[in-house]
């Protein structure tokens, strides 16, 4: 049986070519974990994360999920119970498993989710569970809006990077001249202020390009939206490449290339695991100052407001004719990723799980 399981939303894919965000950071805290450890989560319909135990956990609807997750847990028994993103299953799984230390990994807003939106629905998970994690300051401020001073409030661990997942970053004077939008094509990840800006700064750099990779969702079941019609059809009038979902590991190989990658954020980002990952290749970085991007990037990126099209424009203009401008901020952005390294977190989750 698992020292310690980690449990992930049903529909998470856990796999090369499908992994979220989420799924992501649960592959790089195992990867650094002292225990055995074992990842329980949805039926999954393509190849998994290969050298880590999965229990596959079938349910269709996240009730039944639920109760079949916390029916496994049972006859398991493992010390640790580390679930991501369901406050209320985090809740119940605390009354059913006493003799097991339940950890809930918050990786969103808190007041969104259902089972933390009041206060007194923070205060009690708080109070009935084992430690509450937030991967940022940002979400962990979140949860104590409206909450009295608590004997143990959220900690805080960031997400992380694995260095020997990262391809070789080429050096600044080798990058392709290239613009790079990789992430989720949604309204709230700013695509719709990345195309217009880039269409407005493209005429102005010659030998530049742009390209976007990404679609609605992780892998290759992402349905293709409304939304994201719209936005392959305006990428294409500006001549601006828009392909679709492509593996965690071209993504990577992708950032390791392009001299500057956008993440130009409208919503409060919870984190920002795209922009750390952008850093971490040593791509000059470009971001907005929403949620907890300025927690990741400090002053190792330019920061834009992505409503103001002119001045969005202006500014990868002015970065992409300055390659001294361009290399100081990647090594600045290797410096600052250095902070993520899942070894150097390791620490801090085994502080976390310890009675």
């Amino acid at each position: 049986m698992p020292d310690i399981a980690m449990i992930l939303p049903p529909r998470e894919g856990f796999g090369p070519i499908h992994a979220g965000a989420i799924a992501m950071v649960v592959r790089r805290i195992a990867h650094v974990a002292a225990q055995s450890v074992e990842v329980y989560g949805g039926v999954q319909r393509h190849p998994l994360f290969p050298a880590l135990p999965y229990r596959a956990v079938a349910g269709r609807w996240p009730w039944l999920y639920g109760l079949r997750v916390i029916a496994q847990l049972r006859r398991d028994r493992p010390d640790i119970v580390e679930i991501h993103q369901m406050p209320r299953l985090a809740r119940f799984a605390a009354a059913w498993l006493p003799a097991s230390r339940v950890i809930l990994y918050l990786h969103n807003d808190p007041q969104s989710m259902r089972g933390l939106r009041t206060p007194r629905d923070r205060e009690a998970a708080l109070r009935r569970l084992h430690r509450v994690v937030c991967v940022s300051d940002f979400l962990r401020r979140r949860f104590m809006e409206g909450l009295p001073q608590i004997v143990m409030p959220p900690v805080v661990i960031p997400n992380g990077i694995c260095a020997d997942e990262l391809p070789p970053a080429l050096p600044p004077s080798q990058r392709a001249a290239e613009i790079l939008f990789a992430g989720r094509i949604v309204e709230g990840k700013g695509i719709v202020p990345f195309i217009e800006a880039v269409a407005q700064a493209l005429p102005h750099l010659p030998g530049w390009q742009a390209r976007i990779l990404g679609g609605d969702r992780f892998g290759p079941d992402s349905p293709q939206t409304a939304f994201l019609s719209r936005m392959a059809a305006l990428a294409e009038s500006h001549q601006i490449p828009l392909r679709g979902p492509v593996s965690h590991e071209d993504v990577l190989a992708a950032m390791a290339q392009a001299a500057i990658v956008v993440v130009p954020s409208l919503w409060a980002e919870p984190f920002g695991l795209v922009a750390l990952e952008a850093l971490a290749s040593g791509a000059a970085l470009v971001t907005t100052a929403r949620g907890g991007l300025p927690e990741i990037a400090g002053d190792a990126a330019l920061y834009v407001e992505p409503l103001d099209i002119p001045a969005f424009s202006a500014a990868l203009v002015q970065l992409a004719q300055d390659p001294a401008a361009r290399a100081r901020l990647s090594a600045a952005g290797l410096q600052r990723a250095g902070l993520f390294d899942m070894n150097r977190l390791a620490e801090k989750f085994e502080d976390l799980r310890r009675p």
